[in-house]
């Protein structure tokens, strides 16, 4: 029997294009883990990564019939507004002949299985949750004509006519995966040093899709330096820990990094990680950066206590400030995880974000600033915060199988500072992607950078201060006009290049 993992092709979109919600239904190396799982078992499996710049699905239905596997295996990413051409392709693959059983997997997918199912005839099964020992069986049992429907943690056509969950068991020990296929090792390669999160904030989709809930659990530090001392001897030198939580939770998580540390120093790499406010103290970092560390995202997320307790956020500001600087001094600069607008916050807690943010002086280069500014909380099903937002009646659902919502704001004065806010902060990130730009974004920072950059500062506090002082400010103009005054200002510092 055949078998081709698929890494299928992406679709940038135009609303969405740098939120940081793209990181984790994106580069989670799920495509690499199913291969992997398969070849191990010694099923004749091919892994196919599509997901490149200017790959057309047009190009992957040609190559996926010239291979003609018995079953197609696809990590399936949501990619916003075009994750209809996906599906697009599953259509166009059968009318071309494709007759083999198609699964999916993945976050998206598992997060709307049954709708899926129930809309799409030309998908047979979905691997729901945790999915490598899911596919095995399921190649297993196509392969010997056995039953699938006892597989644990496949979703059939079948389970359309019950109630129950059909999410697998997350396995006890990560360290039973077979380390992940890669199509390439150029640039920085990326490791998954643990699976799961050990919080459960209400905007994420990593417990939901583990557990439905909050359970992290780290690979041993052997097994990650096996998996990255066989890297390193095929070239690799930089790496980047993709895990939400890279260090882990309380004195087991501190003592498994430590370890870690002790193994990767002296293979001389060099490394980013994703971690918590919390997970740092001085005796950390140290380790961490004399071990090759050289950048940081941290999960901050507000600069309201009343914002933070919103979306279950087991941090405070005061923790967060404590960590940011305890980075600068071991010599990294951190990069922050931000939501300045949630549907429930207030114009005082956009006062206390702005607060945050420059006291802790994250507000002085234009691609973080404009990114900062212009992150609005993202509402996808299977979160606690998308059920807790249905309930109340306040989800306006999109997306294909409605996978993602947008939320009515409890205050409209801070909608109003959202939209333009953002609009500013989008128009300023998009001209930054042009190359002939003089603040395209690979360039260092310069007059015009700086003057944009304090343009988007003072615009924040124009607008919330218009929104405080009287609300009627907010239908002097409308938002359109608005927003060609916002242009015309851009515009205008750029021209002066």
């Amino acid at each position: 029997m055949k078998i081709l993992v698929l890494e299928h092709p992406r679709i940038a979109s135009e609303k969405r294009f740098n939120d940081i919600a793209n990181t984790p239904l994106w580069s989670c190396l799920m495509g690499g883990y199913a291969a992997a799982a398969l070849k191990r078992e010694k099923f004749d499996t091919s892994f196919l990564d599509e997901a490149l710049p200017d790959v057309s699905f047009d190009q992957t239905i040609k190559r996926i019939l010239a291979l003609s596997p018995d079953l197609l295996c696809v990590n399936t990413v949501y990619f916003w507004e075009n994750t209809s051409a996906l599906f697009d392709f599953f259509s166009e693959l059968k009318i071309f002949g494709f007759s083999g059983h198609i699964n999916l997997f993945g976050f998206f997918p598992s997060l709307v299985y049954r709708k899926i199912l129930k809309m799409c005839d030309q998908v047979d099964s979905i691997a729901v949750g945790e999915f490598e020992h899911t596919i095995v069986e399921l190649a297993r049992s196509l392969e010997k004509e056995k039953s699938l429907e006892t597989i644990e943690g496949l979703a059939l056509k079948s389970c359309l006519l019950d109630n129950k969950g059909r999410m697998r068991t997350p396995a006890k020990n990560p360290d039973v995966f077979a380390f992940p296929e890669r199509s390439s090792l150029k640039g920085t390669i990326t490791i998954l040093a643990s699976r799961g999160c050990y919080n459960h904030c209400s905007f994420c989709p990593v417990p939901s899709f583990y557990n439905q809930g909050s359970l992290w659990r780290g690979r041993s530090p052997e097994n990650i330096a096996d998996e990255i001392k066989g890297l390193v001897a095929k070239g690799g030198k930089e790496f980047y820990f993709c895990d939400p939580n890279f260090i882990g939770p309380g004195t087991k998580g501190k003592k498994r990094i430590m370890g870690l540390m002790d193994l990767l120093k002296p293979l001389n790499i060099k490394f980013g990680m994703e971690t918590r406010p919390q997970d740092l103290d001085d005796e950390v970092l140290r380790k961490i950066v004399n071990a090759g560390c050289e950048s940081l995202l941290m999960g901050v997320e507000s600069g309201s206590s009343n914002v933070l307790n919103q979306i279950d956020k087991s941090s405070g500001p005061a923790q967060s400030s404590d960590a940011i600087e305890l980075c600068r001094k071991y010599g990294i600069e951190p990069e922050i995880g931000f939501l300045m607008f949630v549907p429930d916050s207030s114009l005082n807690d956009l006062k206390e974000n702005m607060s945050f943010l420059m006291e802790n002086k994250l507000l002085d280069r234009l691609a973080r600033t404009a990114n900062l500014l212009s992150h609005t909380q993202i509402v996808l099903a299977g979160t606690s915060g998308y059920n807790r937002f249905e309930k109340m009646k306040r989800l306006n659902k999109s997306g294909i199988f409605e996978f993602e919502a947008d939320v009515h704001f409890l205050d409209p004065a801070v909608k109003w500072v959202a939209t333009l806010l953002t609009f500013a902060c989008h128009t300023i990130l998009k001209t930054m992607s042009n190359s002939r730009s003089p603040i395209f974004w690979k360039n260092k920072d310069n007059g015009i950078s700086q003057t944009a950059n304090n343009y988007l500062v003072e615009l924040s506090y124009s607008l919330i201060d218009l929104a405080l002082e009287n609300p009627e400010n907010l239908r002097r103009e409308s938002i359109k006009q608005r927003k060609e005054k916002i242009l015309d200002r851009i515009n205008s510092i750029i021209r002066k290049a």
